[in-house]
């Protein structure tokens, strides 16, 4: 039974064996014509030229022979050969041989094209009646004919020229070093028009980490010239966006501190009553939103990223959770590290693990290595959870799940958005889950 592919399914199967990168896909594009023109060209010249002019010389070199064999048979003498084989030698350049009660040779060898013994034996059967046997592969030089007589057999030594067209070899040479030093001039330029794109994909990748690459500039083809010009372009406006509105947060923070230092001095210096209590909880309610918003526009761009101990970094931000009142287990590897931005990175976990520790009683963080590279980070605890389908609304800036969570009197609902955008500031990601603790679950991943 044949198996038939559909049009769609060879497509697929089509495209599933193309080169996925530009590099490989350009140079299929050039090297695949240039092959194929090649490969088309020695089929020609081989079937057109070649052949036909080996077939040309075999009919040659055939009618030699059998003017041989028919001038010995007319007079089978010793003296007749004689004189046959020296006329052979002088205007033929033929080597005779009489091998008296011989027979022929049984089996022989192939040449490597076989269009070569295809001629010759074609040329020899229609020119020579008795019985023959050849061989092209015996002797570099020389090809070597036996035909039988009644008497015995003649061997007859050609010079190969005679038969077989002897420059085709040289003809496929300069094919195959042309094509090489094709392929090898196109991988040359390819290779620097894709490193000029390659260079622009890493920028872009930096930016999106937080980083600058200041050594960037525009280079390559002028499309990808114009390309990385609109990127330059483009990440100046982002980061004047970003820088706009740092500074404008700055300016409402520092303007309302000021406000909210008098009233609390004020406060301070007022009788104690049930009244001022509420009010001064107010002003520390307001000072942390302050807070809150202001880190949540700066995002920690600017930081340096360095190489931390992951386990010490974690203890480190389990401490305000502990003294909070809840049970923190770290697990993680003492020589387990990663590049990041430290204090980012401290910001996102504390939020992370001080949520885990408002709604439940016990955390475990456990931090190890990825199998496809990178590290995870996992925070689990006991909690009430969240509904798996307010995952990604949790993570949306002012939210506030207040069903599913107990309401965090301090919190303007930013932790978890503020531990998104640091993680993807890393080229990872914050994603929730349910933990086999009974409460939510926070895995972060940080590439390597």
């Amino acid at each position: 039974m044949r198996l038939r592919l559909s049009p769609v399914r060879l497509r697929r199967l089509i495209k599933r064996s193309l080169p996925t990168t530009l590099f490989g896909r350009s140079l299929l594009i050039i090297i695949l014509p240039v092959a194929v023109m090649q490969v088309a060209v020695t089929w020609v010249f081989f079937d057109a030229h070649w052949q036909a002019v080996t077939s040309r010389l075999s009919e040659g070199l055939a009618g030699d022979v059998a003017w041989a064999v028919e001038s010995y048979q007319d007079d089978p003498t010793p003296e007749s050969f004689a004189r046959i084989a020296d006329r052979a030698e002088r205007s033929m350049s033929l080597s005779l041989a009489f091998q008296s009660a011989r027979t022929l040779p049984v089996g022989r060898r192939t040449a490597l094209f076989a269009v070569v013994d295809r001629s010759l034996e074609r040329a020899l059967a229609g020119r020579i009646d008795q019985p023959f046997w050849f061989d092209t592969t015996r002797y570099p030089a020389y090809v070597d004919i036996r035909v039988q007589t009644p008497n015995g057999v003649m061997r007859v030594l050609a010079p190969r020229d005679r038969a077989i067209a002897t420059q085709g070899h040289i003809f496929v040479l300069w094919m195959t070093i042309a094509t090489l030093l094709l392929t090898a001039i196109s991988i040359l330029f390819i290779r620097n028009q894709v490193r000029a794109i390659e260079r622009l994909a890493s920028a872009a990748d930096d930016f999106g980490r937080g980083m600058d690459a200041p050594a960037f500039k525009p280079s390559g083809a002028r499309e990808v010239r114009q390309a990385a010009q609109a990127f330059l372009a483009m990440k100046a406006r982002i980061q004047r966006h970003l820088d706009q509105r740092t500074a404008l947060l700055a300016s409402v923070s520092h303007d309302l501190r000021t406000p909210l230092t008098r009233l609390k001095l004020e406060l301070a210096l007022a009788e104690p009553t049930k009244r001022t209590g509420e009010m001064k909880r107010d002003l520390s309610e307001m000072e942390h939103m302050i807070d809150e918003y202001l880190a949540f526009a700066r995002g920690e761009g600017g930081e340096a990223v360095e190489s931390v101990r992951l386990k010490t970094l974690i203890e480190e931000v389990s401490e305000g959770a502990v003294r909070a009142g809840a049970e923190v287990s770290v697990t993680a590897e003492a020589d387990l590290t990663a590049s990041v931005r430290p204090n980012a990175l401290k910001r996102a976990l504390s939020n992370l693990i001080m949520n885990a520790a408002v709604h439940g009683e016990h955390i475990v963080v456990t931090a190890a290595a990825r199998a496809a590279g990178g590290v995870e980070i996992v925070v689990d605890d006991d909690g009430p959870g969240i509904p798996e389908d307010r995952h990604e609304e949790a993570f949306k800036a002012f939210s506030r799940l207040d069903e599913a969570r107990n309401q965090n009197d301090k919190g303007v609902g930013l932790g978890l958005a503020i531990a998104r955008d640091v993680a993807r500031g890393h080229g990872g990601d914050v994603t929730l889950s349910r933990s086999p603790m009974g409460g939510l679950r926070a895995t972060v991943r940080l590439p390597g």
